[in-house]
């Protein structure tokens, strides 16, 4: 059978984490089977549909990396074709015109708490229609037996067909519903497997009756567990159901998403990091558990910051410049580059690696409570001592080791600690002690842009700076 499966988001809003987990399990699905992976806009709530809303997911899934077969199908555009099968399934006898009117459902609803609406025109022929009436088209479900369902996640699940009501197909503006549309769509689109979360189970026994009252071939159902917190609560906006463009802005690299994603619910041994090729190789349903997977943001910065540090310094700067939007002087952009393999540990988002490289930029203008007390505790004398010796370290030496070697020997004459040394150097030239060591921040920086830093703790220095 050739495999096609569909993502349908409704445009009412961004592409949260649940929904970007459906359509990516979908594609991997596909591309796993060679088929195709089909894109559906699920536009037919007309005050809530905005325009862009689709472009933020149709943005969000691109990004992701996951690209649909055929152009995009707009669900409001087969209104005529949703009406069509509804006629076909009255002329079928599988459904019937029901004049019911809303107070008489809500009549029977107070008085039958615990029955599904019977409707009374289920039985009646239309010439009993009143004068003037406008009838919903409803669905004749069988009232005996079960509805049986083989999901290749969940396994076979039965329910009583007297469990299920005679669901609206056609409201009485002609209009049709979600279950209509949904199924008529999926039938003419090819469909052979529907994906999607496990909240959706229930719709899944009265859509198969839609199929089988039109003698269509029922698809193969997945439905997958959802997703909840570190605490097994439904997932918050707090705990990770963010849009998935929320996670562009923070910082996260879409490699990092994408791996976590598919993490969230399906695995392969114990493998953590997969590549998008080995998730298409090895990607299966059966890989997908049966429990609701767990959220955990610990995790992904984890798996973001693995892929930043798989980069290369001149990579990772080329997606943090593209994450920032600054136009980087090239001094800086060097600097930032070379000093590359000492940020990486210190960040685990891009907005984090922007915030780390500032100290290649400037020196910070609020000190970090650290290097407050540093130089409050004597550190403005000592850096005065210690300027004269970085004055008289020549350029071709200015680099971490013979600074380092200069620090030690400042230390032995003043009979300190090295570590007192660096301390005062990282207050006084970075401003903050959440930064690589000291020397080698120095030796990028290079000696002018050092002794600029250090000029507000030497008179003689700050004339010199002032003056170019």
């Amino acid at each position: 059978m050739a495999v096609v499966t569909r993502f349908a988001p409704s445009p009412t809003g961004t592409l949260h984490t649940g929904n970007a987990r459906t359509a990516l399990y979908n594609w991997l699905f596909s591309q796993h089977n060679k088929g195709k992976f089909l894109l559906r806009i699920e536009d037919t709530d007309q005050e809530r549909s905005k325009q862009e809303h689709t472009d933020v997911i149709l943005r969000d899934l691109t990004w992701l990396g996951i690209a649909w077969d055929h152009p995009i199908v707009h669900q409001s555009l087969n209104l005529a074709r949703h009406q069509e099968v509804a006629k076909e399934l009255l002329n079928k006898g599988n459904a019937y015109y029901c004049y019911a009117s809303e107070e008489e459902i809500e009549k029977f609803r107070n008085e039958n708490p615990n029955k599904k609406f019977a409707s009374p025109w289920r039985d009646k022929d239309a010439s009993q229609a009143p004068a003037g009436g406008k009838p919903v088209v409803r669905l004749k479900v069988a009232k005996e037996g079960h509805t049986t369902i083989t999901d290749l996640i969940q396994g076979e699940i039965s329910i009583a067909n007297q469990e299920l009501d005679d669901m609206v197909l056609l409201r009485s503006d002609g209009t049709p519903t979600y279950m209509l549309a949904v199924v008529v769509d999926d039938h003419d689109m090819g469909i052979s497997h529907i994906i999607r979360g496990d909240d959706h189970l229930t719709n899944a026994f009265r859509q198969q009756q839609i199929y089988l009252g039109m003698g269509w071939k029922v698809p193969e159902f997945a439905h997958i567990p959802l997703i909840h917190d570190k605490t097994g609560r439904k997932l918050s906006k707090r705990e990770g159901a963010l849009g998935l463009d929320a996670y562009r802005k923070l910082g996260y690299l879409s490699e990092a998403v994408f791996n976590h994603l598919l993490r969230l619910g399906w695995g392969h041994g114990n493998d953590e990091i997969i590549s998008r090729e080995q998730a298409i190789e090895w990607f299966t349903l059966e890989g997908v558990g049966k429990s609701p997977a767990r959220f955990d943001i610990d995790k992904l910065n984890s798996i973001n910051a693995h892929y930043m540090r798989a980069l290369s310094s001149e990579a990772l700067f080329a997606k943090m410049q593209e994450f920032t939007g600054i136009d980087y002087e090239e001094i800086h952009r060097d600097r930032i580059i070379k000093g590359m393999d000492g940020l990486k540990p210190r960040a685990n988002t891009l907005a984090e690696l922007k915030d780390a490289a500032q100290i290649y930029i400037e020196k910070r203008t609020e000190l970090d409570e650290k290097s407050k007390e540093v130089l409050a505790a004597g550190g403005k004398e000592l850096l005065m001592k210690l300027i004269p010796y970085l004055e008289k370290c020549e350029k071709p030496e200015w680099n971490k080791d013979k600074l380092h070697d200069l620090g030690a020997d400042f230390a032995a004459k003043e009979n300190i600690k090295p570590g007192l040394v660096m301390q005062n150097l990282r207050a006084g030239v970075v401003g903050t002690f959440a930064a690589p060591g000291v020397y080698e921040v120095m030796e990028i920086l290079g000696k002018k842009e050092v002794l600029k830093r250090l000029s507000p703790f030497d008179a003689n220095l700050k004339e010199m700076t002032a003056h170019g």
